[in-house]
């Protein structure tokens, strides 16, 4: 395997502003080859598709393209394949679509671990309906979402399971196939947010048994585009369309309205990125895809231990989480100090990061508000050791 870090930051001109970024939770800077696809695009002619001219069968052929690099990132099949604005703007026509025969009573598990994004929507229709919301709770000493409690929580009322595939913010990846199995045995649909593990690692929508993956491309690079990705395309079939097409078929009974389409073009250019990561890769895109991702989690897996291990050797900071099975995400707090003053102290030095007051969500779950919040450091595939020593450092030095 051939993770050449040195290479991969050569590809992102934004490393250029000087700053070390650990940003992640917002999404990964852009590497050159995203840009120049959406500015290509741009500048050529694309009309709406269904026309018998070139510009309306350029379009037809970016969209095509973009849903089939998407399948092949978590392995899935093109007809399948829904794309969208955002992660999120799916996500609630996922869950309207999917409620829409839901009756009073009738439940949904959500999870702790889960961003807001994957959990609002669920609460909301929930509420609108009168349907009861279950929660899978975190074990507060290492921030593992124990599988076994699904045991408990999914019975013949459960009409949807969700749950995140990573958690972006201490970085947990639960036992998703575990929560699946037990999920089909009541015939649940389990719907899986993989936005922040999609950078990291190998997905493979098979082997997960989620009906519906969720993807935003932001989280690696890519332009401001979402996906849903279904696991039997047929399962379109079978949801209210929202299309403004009377006769829309498959993905487009999820899509409303004209595609962005030069970010969509984008978006296949970094799933390319993505194939890149390695290269020593080589064959089709999805088998290079494999390869990639699995030399970044190697590759990120030994800065994240190094990170952790020398974080958690400074008497002042505590390391929120510990789990067997992560991606390079984490949070911490800083005895004495509330987390805007640390993340202020952190960018005056030239390093970015974020605060979260721990009010809401998972750390207020765990109670992290009370001591001032946490500090959310996100790895990308451009960090390096360098940028962990200056980060502690720094962190030493406010003790």
């Amino acid at each position: 395997m051939a993770f050449d870090v040195a290479r991969i930051r050569g590809l992102f001109p934004a490393l250029g502003d000087g700053w070390i970024h650990f940003d992640g939770a917002a999404g990964m800077l852009v590497p050159e080859q995203v840009a120049s696809a959406v500015s290509t695009a741009m500048r050529a002619p694309v009309s709406g598709p269904g026309g018998a001219f070139p510009a309306s069968q350029r379009a037809e052929t970016i969209v095509a393209a973009a849903r089939r690099s998407v399948a092949d990132l978590v392995g899935g099949h093109p007809d399948g394949v829904v794309l969208g604005p955002s992660a999120s703007v799916l996500l609630g026509r996922l869950v309207d679509a999917l409620s829409y025969r839901w009756t009073l009573g009738d439940e949904v598990v959500v999870s702790r671990l889960d961003e807001q994004a994957n959990i609002a929507p669920w609460v909301r229709v929930a509420k609108r309906i009168g349907a009861n919301v279950r929660w899978g709770e975190i074990d507060i000493e290492n921030c593992e979402l124990p599988a076994w409690q699904y045991e408990n929580l999914v019975n013949a009322r459960t009409k949807a399971v969700a749950i995140t595939c990573a958690s972006g913010s201490v970085g947990t990846r639960p036992d998703v196939p575990t929560v699946v199995e037990i999920a089909k045995r009541v015939g649940a649909t389990v719907i899986v947010d993989a936005t922040y593990a999609a950078p990291f690692v190998p997905l493979d929508l098979n082997a997960l048994g989620a009906d519906v993956v969720v993807l935003s491309a932001q989280a690696w690079g890519g332009p401001a585009v979402g996906a849903l990705v279904f696991r039997d395309p047929e399962l379109l079939e079978k949801l209210p369309s929202v299309s403004l097409e009377p006769g829309a078929r498959g993905p487009a009974r999820l899509e409303l309205g004209p595609h962005a389409y030069p970010l969509l073009a984008g978006v296949v250019a970094s799933v390319d990125y993505l194939a890149g990561l390695d290269d020593a890769a080589g064959g089709s895109r999805r088998e290079r895809l494999l390869t990639s991702l699995g030399s970044a989690k190697s590759y990120h897996a030994g800065l994240l231990a190094q990170l952790s291990t020398e974080l958690r050797s400074l008497r002042h900071v505590m390391v929120i989480g510990d789990a067997m099975r992560r991606i390079p995400v984490l949070a911490f707090t800083v005895a004495d100090k509330k987390a805007a003053e640390v993340a202020e102290y952190l960018a005056s030095q030239g390093l970015c990061a974020f605060a979260d007051e721990g009010t809401s969500g998972l750390f207020a779950a765990l109670g992290v508000g009370e001591v001032g919040g946490a500090v959310r450091i996100g790895l990308a595939h451009y960090s390096n050791v360098f940028e962990i020593n200056q980060l502690v450092r720094v962190l030493e030095e406010l003790g």
